[in-house]
């Protein structure tokens, strides 16, 4: 580097390199070349198996990705904040500005609500709540009452909207960044949970915490296991040498906020307050929220047993409920990220079903992947995965494209290609396809369904194979003034 001298050498491909380029440019307009820039990055991910069942407790299974976004912070000696996010396609603002005080941050915090209406307020700086959002998070829960501003540039080359978790990887490179800044000490846990609640509170996106745990936990060529109740790590499972993950994005645009998410997770939520009343459990109101008093499933959907679902519950839990009547029989449900619009009808009991049946088959998926692998058990491991794909269809998650795409995988298991399963991946209604086969064979017949896709819709897919490490593992670089180490 022109200014700085990196604390030590990034791994090649982390995009740390492309950073070190803006760095050195954005001196002296942007950085001081006189004081310290630390620099932290996190992965996107593939979601090989869980899903949207996350929210629900289930159990997931996540491989982070090479594709990732790297941040770098550095203090200022007043009290302004800058974000800078280079943008080619000129689709949002580059540079977002303000003072410490226009976020409370020297005094009493602005409040989360109120955050979320600053920065939704213009649309083009949106993304910088992301990132900006770290700081108040910090000051809420971690007491931090900054003495200077700082300079931030965001530089991620995760793609935005293809399911591939592109917010987390801004936030918990940010945070990670921020935070060691600051002199604050985070564990990779809390980082995670402080994130969700960064996209929760500030951005207004209901999300499990999935994706932040597998950014900043997610270690190379291995397949994160997470219980979300709420982020308990279960280890990582080493994908067996002869097999590969890929992921080929649809080319329809996904995001959590999206109604099709929303009306699902409302379904999952109604569906678990209903089964508390059948199973005869004592019901608090607290606030808004209407909370179960349940040992042995602890709130979380996912511990009920399929067996007892499909014997006991299944047929007592409405197919479908007008929000209005949800409301007026049972109040409310317990998650305060998920609203019930009275005007709306939900399905209840398909949504209900997905995280318990879910749940088992992550479970079944990865005791196969720690077994003997014949060829019989690839065909398990991908009749799992098709049956995950088939449950965000009926739960109405589905979409035309990612349908074709999967057709694509099943058409050529028959003819014996070396490819075993594919699903929809993440909050489905589009985004990314994740498909099983043979190491290489896949990334060859991945490359022929890209083909396909493009005489099917126009669409140029963009096909993710590499793995990475997440920020944990990848820990954070200082980069010295030159002047200072001489």
């Amino acid at each position: 580097m022109k200014h700085f001298v990196p604390s030590s050498e990034p791994e090649e491909g982390t995009g740390v390199l492309f950073l070190f380029h803006l760095i050195d440019k954005a001196v002296p307009d942007f950085f001081s070349p006189a004081r310290e820039i630390v620099v932290a990055r996190a992965p996107g991910r593939l979601d090989v198996m869980g899903g949207i069942a996350d929210y629900s407790g289930a159990l997931v299974m996540q491989l982070p990705l090479s594709e990732a976004a790297c941040c770098a912070v550095q203090a200022r000696d007043d009290d302004a904040v800058h974000a800078w996010s280079p943008c080619r396609d000129n689709s949002r603002s580059q540079l977002v500005s303000m003072r410490l005080e226009d976020l409370g941050l020297t005094t009493t915090p602005l409040g989360y609500s109120h955050a979320r209406a600053l920065f939704a307020s213009e649309p083009r700086d949106c993304w910088s709540a992301y990132v900006l959002g770290c700081l108040l998070v910090l000051a809420h829960e971690r007491g931090l009452r900054p003495k200077h501003g700082i300079a931030l540039l965001l530089r991620s080359d995760v793609p935005e909207g293809k399911g591939v978790s592109s917010s987390a990887a801004i936030e918990v490179a940010a945070m990670r960044a921020i935070a060691e800044l600051y002199g604050i000490v985070l564990g990779g846990r809390e980082i995670a949970l402080l994130c969700q609640k960064v996209e929760n509170e500030i951005v207004g996106a209901p999300c499990g915490v999935m994706d932040q745990m597998t950014a900043a936990y997610g270690e190379k060529d291995e397949l994160l296991m997470l219980r979300c109740q709420p982020a308990e790590l279960e280890g990582t499972i080493a994908i067996p040498d002869s097999l590969e993950f890929v992921g080929i994005d649809s080319g329809v645009r996904h995001a959590v906020s999206g109604s099709d998410y929303a009306a699902v997770r409302a379904g999952a939520f109604a569906g678990a307050r209903i089964l508390a009343d059948l199973r005869g459990l004592v019901v608090h109101r607290s606030g808004d929220l209407f909370v179960a008093e349940d040992p042995s499933w602890r709130g979380h959907l996912a511990n009920c047993a399929v067996s007892e679902w499909r014997d006991t519950f299944s047929s007592q839990v409405p197919l479908t409920m007008t929000g209005a009547d949800f409301l007026a029989r049972y109040g409310g449900h317990g998650d305060p990220h998920t609203k019930i619009d009275p005007n709306q009808t939900y399905a209840v009991r398909v949504p209900t079903a997905h995280p318990i049946e879910e749940n088992e088959r992550v479970r079944c998926f990865a005791a196969l992947l720690q077994g003997p692998i014949d060829q019989a058990v690839l065909g398990q491991l991908g009749d799992l995965m098709f049956a995950s794909h088939a449950s965000y269809s009926a739960c109405g998650l589905g979409n035309s494209v990612t349908d074709f795409l999967v057709e694509q995988v099943r058409q050529r298991r028959v003819r014996g290609a070396g490819i075993y399963g594919a699903k929809i991946t993440g909050g489905g209604s589009g985004g990314t396809v994740a498909i099983l086969g043979d190491r290489t064979k896949v990334w060859h017949e991945a490359l022929r369904i890209k083909k396909e896709l493009l005489a099917h819709t126009g669409h140029s897919a963009e096909i993710f194979r590499w793995s990475s490490q997440g920020a944990m593992a990848f820990g954070t670089l200082r980069l010295a003034p030159r002047t200072a180490s001489g």
